[in-house]
């Protein structure tokens, strides 16, 4: 809980100083897009969502989106039907994660997530450059 309002404080305070309406073609990372079979996207989330956590789904969407055949999931940890997969994942809050179900391999990407909210272009592209490489 500590940590989550930490990163809560960490992005207000950076998301005052960016400049949200970057164009994200402008940088040097470019995906390939290639097909990722068999790879999730997940990010959990509580009942109650504040603005960063709604960036980051919208966000993570549009990163994925090139990509169509990675399949997104959102996850309320709050909702008892959900309880085995959150203690699977250790998250009880907002987390953002890449999953390959078959080997069960999980990177975190939680605090990539937070650190770079403020940043539409430096999500993307991070988000995508951590896809590619998974």
């Amino acid at each position: 809980m500590h940590k989550l309002l930490l990163y809560l404080a960490l992005a207000f305070i950076f998301s005052s100083c960016q400049n949200k309406n970057e164009n994200i073609t402008d940088k040097a990372y470019v995906s390939e897009f290639k097909s990722k079979p068999g790879i999730e996207v997940i990010q959990f989330h509580s009942e109650h969502r504040c603005q960063t956590c709604l960036e980051i789904e919208e966000m993570t969407k549009e990163a994925i989106l090139p990509y169509g055949s990675i399949p997104f999931k959102l996850i309320n940890v709050d909702d008892s039907k959900n309880k085995t997969i959150s203690n699977d994942f250790k998250t009880a809050g907002t987390s953002l994660f890449i999953y390959d179900p078959e080997h069960g391999k999980k990177l975190d990407l939680t605090d990539f997530a937070f650190m770079n909210a403020s940043d539409k272009g430096k999500f993307i592209r991070g988000l995508q450059k951590e896809i590619d490489n998974f």
